[in-house]
């Protein structure tokens, strides 16, 4: 089954958390003015607009985050995975 593993892994992708934060902003204020429009409750005319801003700059500090937590595991992976061979003697950079 190693086949599998690798078929799966192909088509993954990071976790993108800002995004799920925003999406569910979106939805939040979606849903109070649509029960606001169907009468269930009463929710203020103004409250919609700072709510999605304060949504958008959250998401966007979350996934300045999950940048920088990915960029450090990358590194790190990167740096144990050294064959050992400083990068400035192989390929054209060759120092002569």
């Amino acid at each position: 089954m190693p086949h599998c593993e690798q078929h799966r892994s192909a088509y993954r992708h990071d976790f993108r958390p800002g995004k799920l934060f925003a999406g569910l902003v979106l939805i939040a204020v979606s849903v109070a003015y649509l029960g606001d429009a169907g009468d269930a409750w009463s929710t203020p005319s103004g409250v919609g607009a700072p709510a999605v801003v304060a949504g958008l700059v959250v998401a966007g500090g979350l996934n300045w985050i999950a940048y920088r937590l990915r960029r450090r595991r990358t590194a790190r992976i990167a740096s144990s995975e050294s064959s050992g061979v400083p990068a400035s003697t192989s390929g054209s950079q060759a120092i002569k």
